[in-house]
């Protein structure tokens, strides 16, 4: 965790139950020790959003209701512009526009990215503005996805605040689909290929016995 995102996530209220279950000491020396600077994103924060397929989305209502929605596309959809700003084209859906709508009253939000093949996850804390496609069409053009059919109806730009890899606990670890039918048709493959090899041993043992000899395998 960086101090940045402590920062913002230890509210008062967070604060005091830290302190009440023992955990408050090392996570104050952390948040004092950080400037109050948005948190770069570095190599490995960019290599692992680069291979993201999809992630959540929360933002808050001007009632006061919080909203998680899902968002995904190809890998790499979600894209780092620069060491502070995420961006993603924003892709037809449902059409409720929920987040959309909550981003004209609050423009902060929280993304939850998660990899459950290597049981990694990072959380990130940023600012959301966005684009409409009719707005710059370069911007779109840099963010739509070769040979994806989606139909991009905007962009989300995320100015990042501070983010935070969590532990591996409690992940379960799942793998996608294609990785899964890829293995399981090499392994097809081996089977298929043993047992061939295994029906000439066979037949080479067979005739070696009617002939009196010895196999060579």
């Amino acid at each position: 965790m960086t101090g940045r995102y402590a920062q913002i996530a230890f509210t008062p209220d967070v604060q005091r139950h830290q302190e009440r279950h023992g955990s408050r000491g090392p996570y104050a020396r952390m948040a004092e020790a950080a400037a109050p600077v948005p948190d770069p994103i570095g190599p490995d924060e960019a290599h692992f959003v680069g291979e993201r397929d999809s992630f959540y989305l929360a933002t808050v209502s001007e009632t006061g209701w919080p909203y998680i929605q899902h968002r995904g596309g190809p890998a790499g959809f979600l894209k780092v512009l620069d060491p502070h700003t995420l961006a993603f084209a924003d892709f037809r859906g449902n059409r409720q526009y929920i987040s959309r709508g909550n981003l004209d009253h609050d423009d902060r939000v929280a993304l939850f990215l998660m990899d459950y093949a290597n049981a990694a996850r990072m959380k990130v804390f940023g600012r959301a503005r966005v684009v409409e496609a009719t707005d710059d069409p370069d911007l779109m053009s840099r963010l739509a996805m070769p040979g994806y059919p989606a139909k991009v109806e905007r962009a989300v730009l995320v100015d990042v605040e501070a983010y935070d890899w969590n532990c591996r606990q409690h992940i379960p670890q799942l793998f996608p689909r294609d990785a899964v039918e890829y293995t399981i048709r090499k392994l097809h493959d081996r089977v298929t290929e043993l047992e061939a090899r295994n029906a000439e041993l066979m037949a080479e043992v067979t005739e070696l016995r009617r002939g009196g000899g010895q196999p060579t395998g």
